[in-house]
């Protein structure tokens, strides 16, 4: 399985719904790294990302996006074999 990183905080709703989709299909470990309990990561995520909102997602080396492209990817059946490697 891919490695997956999320910059998120805890209070986005967005960001919980990213996770939930991850660990419903079949994400048992990912990287989660907080920008609001160390703003510093803030602008590591913003520098990799180029954007400012939360959450941002990388599969592997590849930067998905946020919660929508995530559950876009999902739809159009691509989440899989991106999660496989």
């Amino acid at each position: 399985m891919a490695h997956v990183k999320l910059f998120t905080t805890g209070y986005c709703p967005f960001c919980t719904r990213a996770k939930d989709l991850l660990v419903k299909r079949g994400v048992s470990d990912f990287e989660e790294i907080r920008v609001d309990t160390d703003p510093s990561q803030r602008a590591v995520m913003m520098e990799v990302s180029g954007r400012r909102t939360v959450p941002q997602i990388f599969i592997g080396s590849h930067h998905v996006g946020g919660c929508d492209e995530l559950f876009d990817l999902d739809h159009a059946g691509e989440l899989a074999p991106l999660l496989a490697g």
